[in-house]
């Protein structure tokens, strides 16, 4: 494929983009909003030379949160502009940030909807998270001598090896990337394999290991177990996908038949997902509460379910042990150190490629266990909540690995200076 074939492809899809918005928008009304933004009008008056990043839902905002409060120190004269591709991102850009930064939606890759984002934005800086790589985009970076980034970069066998079947196209569109900052030396290597100038890749380590706490929030945690009850054992299955939630609940059935008083606090991945696990957990005779709906939770409760979005850490430091989701199924997990860096005990499932290097570190220091199936979750979970200090003995051992594993961000604000300096696009 090269990028005429990719382009005439991408125009072919674009009416479906927007059907598959239109169908989100069925529970999800903030999905019939902002179209015009998707194609690259974007509402914002900024100063010329801003520094973009891009980041596409909840996971990459957050972990853009530790470079994103170093560039808001070291550049406070240049706006910082952060664009998402989903509402629930946008949320949390605006839960995290508040009005320091600006937001709008992420356009289209198509040619217009980029030149004219890029004419309306004029940024000094393009920043994308993980593994956004956008043909036309990186194209017109290149054009308009916008220097780009690739940050908290990884990239799985199993994604090398999609791009290799693309070897044409890929080579090309790597080549106008400047910088590869890569989470592993593994993800480096690959980068490098698939046409990447060694030269342009570092490896700096995860920004996901730069996790900072809210103050309060131990305090918020204590109030909130409370209200859940004090003395019940409490584990959370956090981030869970489609198909996941009925694996999650047969490993809470076995686990109740020896704890009967447990309670499973239940944080689905998507809000438009909230009714459909409620009805679940009550198909499978579950006693379930929305935390929306209910202050204080009943003592025959059985599953918790959080109907609400960015409480997360929250509801990690309230429970026993966690679970985190999209790895009994094959969607390559979800951040593991969101729980470790509060001391938890943490067990994932056996598909965990998207944080393969996290999760393999974490196993190896004996600060997390990985289970393949619901009645393996039940036993782990089962151990931990009946034995304190087994858990707290490997949830410490996973806070002594976020912390001897932090300063990603610092090194990553080092390479967005050499760019900067490079391109002449100093801070006023």
């Amino acid at each position: 494929m090269n990028l005429a074939v990719y382009n005439g492809i991408l125009r072919l899809v674009t009416p479906m983009i927007f059907l598959r918005l239109l169908w989100r928008s069925r529970k999800n009304p903030v999905y019939r909003q902002n179209w015009r933004q998707r194609l690259g009008y974007c509402p914002l008056q900024l100063q010329p030379g801003c520094l973009w990043i891009h980041a596409v839902s909840v996971g990459e905002a957050q972990a853009a949160e530790p470079l994103v409060r170093q560039l808001l120190e070291h550049y406070p004269k240049r706006e910082v502009l952060i664009t998402t591709t989903t509402p629930t991102g946008a949320d949390h850009v605006l839960k995290l940030y508040g009005e320091r930064v600006h937001h709008c939606y992420f356009p289209i890759d198509l040619d217009s909807a980029i030149g004219r984002f890029l004419d309306r934005v004029q940024p000094s800086l393009l920043l994308m998270m993980e593994t956004e790589i956008w043909p036309n985009l990186l194209r017109q970076c290149i054009d308009r001598g916008i220097p780009s980034l690739l940050a908290n970069a990884r990239l799985s066998a199993k994604s090398a090896q999609r791009y290799r079947k693309l070897s044409g196209l890929t080579r090309e569109v790597f080549g106008w990337i400047d910088r590869i900052a890569a989470q592993s030396e593994a993800d480096a290597a690959r980068f490098v394999e698939l046409g990447v100038p060694a030269q342009r890749v570092r490896v700096i380590g995860s920004l996901k290991f730069d996790l900072s706490l809210p103050a309060s929030l131990f305090e918020q945690a204590e109030a909130l177990r409370r209200r859940l009850g004090p003395q019940r054992p409490l584990w959370v299955a956090a981030s869970t996908r489609e198909g996941e939630e009925g694996l999650v609940l047969q490993a809470h059935r076995r686990l109740l038949a020896s704890l009967p008083e447990a309670l499973l606090i239940l944080v689905p991945r998507h809000p438009e997902r909230f009714d459909g696990v409620e009805a679940l957990c009550r198909q499978q005779a579950f006693r379930v509460q929305r935390r929306s709906q209910a202050v204080q939770c009943q003592a025959d409760t059985q599953v918790y379910l959080a109907d609400s979005m960015g409480e997360l850490p929250l509801l990690l430091a309230t429970a026993d042990a966690a679970f985190v989701g999209g790895s009994l199924v094959p969607l390559g997990g979800h951040n593991v150190l969101e729980a470790a860096v509060l001391g938890r005990p943490v067990v994932f499932g056996p598909h965990m490629f998207n944080f393969a290097a996290i999760s393999e570190l974490l196993l190896e220091e004996g600060a997390a266990r990985q289970v393949a199936d619901p009645a393996a979750l039940a036993q782990v979970m089962g151990d931990w909540l009946k034995d304190a200090n087994a858990r707290q003995q490997v949830g410490e051992r996973g806070r002594q690995v976020v912390e001897k594993n932090r300063g990603a961000g610092l090194r990553l604000l080092q390479l967005v200076q050499e760019l900067l300096s490079e391109t002449g696009a100093k801070a006023p």
